[in-house]
């Protein structure tokens, strides 16, 4: 068992809090962690802190994680990955779970882009619980049990529309700055995860294993897009490997 000293820094996904980490986060306190599970800006309890955008985002992280283990799903993953770039020092073992290092070529960041703001006016046109329920059924999240699927819901009305339309703006992959070509100054461990459904980012996430100089990759048996909710041990493996 590793002593309490070692601190795990948790970042969610676009549309949760830091309460969606909290299976993930019992099985790491029982194995002797510091647990860090922090509502990203423009969510849960800090939606209405501004701006929201990733030099913010990555001083927030950076100011909890010093010598952590950090660990990132989707949107926190690609938050993840900019703060162990920008501070290496701070980030002792990376997690990556259902991520991407973002969109290389520019006229589809454009359209990502766009979109973003089209989904970011329709969440402060229709307010959130017309969002959250249309957001639920996307084919990503098809494979959740009816209870994780449950509990995502209810995390994701912990939100408010202008928090959440304000992280479509400012941390959507859209405007994210791709950094495949810097992952290999990452001298860190990292390990990798994917669903083996989740066919889109399993492709990510090998390529994100091979340009990494210390990546391991597992693909989640039966698991989709949304690991810590389908197959929270799997995660919680993931932060004890060495």
């Amino acid at each position: 068992m590793a002593g309490v000293s070692e601190t795990v820094v948790l970042l969610h996904g676009f549309t949760q809090t830091g309460r969606s980490w909290e299976r993930v986060e019992r099985t790491a306190k029982e194995a002797g962690r510091a647990v860090v599970t922090p509502d990203l800006r423009g969510h849960g309890a800090s939606a209405a802190l501004r701006p929201v955008d990733f030099e913010h985002v990555i001083a927030d992280v950076a100011a909890l994680a010093g010598d952590a283990v950090l660990c990132g799903y989707s949107m926190g993953g690609r938050i993840a990955l900019h703060t162990a770039l920008a501070h290496p020092h701070r980030v002792r073992r990376l997690v990556l779970v259902s991520t991407t290092a973002g969109i290389e070529d520019s006229a589809e960041r454009g359209e990502r882009r766009a979109a973003d703001e089209v989904l970011a006016a329709e969440i402060e046109r229709d307010g959130l619980e017309a969002f959250a329920a249309r957001w639920a059924v996307q084919p990503l999240f098809a494979g959740l049990a009816p209870e994780a699927a449950a509990a995502a819901c209810a995390d994701r009305l912990r939100n408010d529309a202008a928090g959440l339309a304000a992280a479509l703006r400012g941390l959507g992959t859209g405007v994210m700055e791709p950094v495949w070509q810097r992952l290999g100054e990452l001298r860190m461990p990292v390990a990798v995860l994917a669903g083996a459904r989740d066919a889109k980012f399993l492709a990510l996430a090998r390529r994100l294993a091979g340009a990494l100089p210390a990546a391991t990759l597992t693909a989640v048996a039966g698991a989709g897009h949304a690991l810590h909710l389908e197959a929270p041990q799997a995660v919680a493996e993931a932060l004890e490997a060495r």
